[in-house]
């Protein structure tokens, strides 16, 4: 959920539906419960909110993208434009859930009191999102082509990747009783190769390119290939995720 709306729903659903696919894990720790009422924290185009209210759950969904919710709202879904950072929800929620999407509201106390704030007493809140090392040779590989063209940059404006004790301590000090927070490293096949992994996937960050963005595209995919593109050509993304599961007493 950047700041800026950079995310179309038609090229994330051709590119980058391997991030919800592999969302199942997740929603099992969620466990929804038929009747619970449960918020989608970046629900993206609704793919995975479809489930929960397929579960049986009363779902409504928030992104940060007035593409994205389009998309989820074409499938029927309660889903909003909202900033995840000043979420307006005051209790009523027995459970937030997130996917792939928190390491992109990079305030993460602002976040986590709308989350707070949102709850029941007695509710959960459950994710997965990008943790430390996450796409690490990606954005070595963005830092260095930035540089190049000479913009500095370190992109925590864009994305927050921390470890699970970093997280745990800001849930902690909000008053959530952490039950779980594991980083999952998750090495993940791009069929569609890397430059179209980062124009769906670091759009925000390209942004940022002062000059020829077709130019920036073919030397950040140069520089990441000898560590994510193997001998026949198939590129791996390095994705490394930080699941976590806590209550709100």
């Amino acid at each position: 959920m950047p700041s800026k709306d950079a995310w179309s729903a038609q090229g994330y659903a051709a590119h980058a539906r391997f991030v919800s696919d592999l969302g199942s894990p997740v929603l099992d720790l969620l466990a929804p419960m038929p009747g619970e009422r449960i918020l989608d924290l970046g629900c993206g185009d609704g793919a995975l909110t479809a489930r929960l209210r397929d579960a049986g759950a009363v779902v409504t969904g928030v992104d940060g993208s007035a593409d994205m919710v389009a998309a989820a709202q074409a499938r029927g879904l309660d889903a909003r434009v909202m900033d995840g950072h000043s979420l307006i929800f005051d209790g009523g929620f027995d459970a937030v859930f997130s996917n792939a999407a928190l390491h992109w509201m990079t305030e993460p106390r602002a976040v986590i009191l709308g989350v707070w704030n949102a709850l029941k007493p007695g509710g959960r809140f459950v994710g997965e999102f990008g943790g430390m090392g996450n796409v690490a040779a990606i954005r070595t590989a963005l830092i260095a082509a930035l540089s190049e063209a000479g913009q500095t940059a370190d992109l925590k404006d864009i994305w927050y990747f921390p470890t699970p004790d970093e997280y745990a301590t800001l849930l902690a000090e909000r008053g959530f009783r952490v039950e779980s927070a594991e980083l999952i490293p998750r090495p993940t096949p791009v069929a569609s190769g890397m430059r179209a992994w980062l124009e769906t996937l670091a759009a925000p960050v390209l942004g940022k390119v002062p000059g020829d963005r077709e130019a920036f595209l073919d030397r950040v995919t140069e520089l990441a290939a000898p560590a994510l593109r193997d001998g026949a050509g198939n590129w791996t993304a390095d994705y490394v995720r930080l699941r976590f599961s806590c209550v709100k007493p």
